[in-house]
C-alpha cells in the first residue's frame, strides 16, 4: 500500500499540488499536516507511520516535506527501514526499495542539506553586510523617543496605563516594556 504524507509549514501555504501528485503516484491514502518541519512533534506525520505496514511505502512530494536535516531524513528512513516499510519522494525521483534507490536518497538528503546551510550562509551575510551599512533588520518599532516622551507626560498627568496604550496604538505590555516605571505607579488606576 502505498501512504502519502503532505505538509505545509504555515496556514497559508496550499497543499493542492503536493495532494495531486501523490494522488497521481498511486497513493491510497493522503495524510495532510500544517506543521514547521522543524517541529519532531508532527501528530499527522505520527499517525501516517502508525498506518503503514511491512511492504507499505511511505511517499512524499519532496523529501523536505518529511524532515528539515539529513540527520532527521537518515533517522526517519532508517526507521522505516527498520519496520521493512519503503520510502518514496516523488519530485526527488527516489524509492527505497532499490539498493539504487537507497544510495541516492542518500545523496539527495546530503544535497539538501547542503542547500539549507547555503541559504542560512548566505543569509547571514547579507545582514552582517546590512549591519555595517548602519541598517538593522526586524519590524519597525512601534515606540520611538516621541511616543515615550507622549507616554511619560500622559502617565505624569494622572491618565490611565490603558487609555496611554490606547493613544498611542501599542499594547499594555509594550507601554510598560518602553516606561517599566509606569508599572508601578499607575497600575491601580489602569
Amino acid at each position: 500500500m502505498l501512504i502519502g504524507y503532505a505538509r505545509v509549514s504555515t496556514e497559508q501555504q496550499s497543499l493542492e499540488l503536493q495532494n495531486q501528485a501523490l494522488e497521481k503516484a498511486g497513493c491510497e491514502r493522503i495524510f495532510t499536516e500544517k506543521a514547521s518541519g522543524a517541529r519532531t512533534d508532527r501528530e499527522v506525520l505520527k499517525e501516517a507511520m502508525s498506518h503503514l505496514r511491512a511492504g507499505d511505502s511511505l511517499v512524499v512530494w519532496k523529501l523536505d516535506r518529511l524532515g528539515r536535516s539529513v540527520k532527521a531524513l537518515v533517522g526517519m528512513v532508517a526507521e522505516l527501514e527498520a519496520r521493512k516499510i519503503h520510502f518514496a519522494s516523488v519530485t526527488d525521483q527516489i524509492d527505497t526499495s532499490t539498493p539504487a534507490g537507497r544510495f541516492f536518497f542518500h545523496v539527495m538528503a546530503s544535497l539538501a542539506q547542503m542547500e539549507r546551510e547555503l541559504v542560512i550562509e548566505r543569509t547571514q551575510a547579507g545582514l552582517q553586510a546590512a549591519r555595517k551599512l548602519g541598517r538593522i533588520g526586524g519590524r519597525k518599532r512601534k515606540m520611538d523617543a516621541g511616543k515615550v516622551d507622549a507616554a511619560k507626560h500622559l502617565l505624569d498627568s494622572g491618565v490611565a496605563p490603558k487609555e496611554v496604550a490606547k493613544n498611542l496604538g501599542v499594547s499594555i505590555p509594550t507601554l510598560y516594556r518602553w516606561v517599566p516605571a509606569s508599572n508601578q505607579s499607575h497600575d491601580q488606576r489602569g
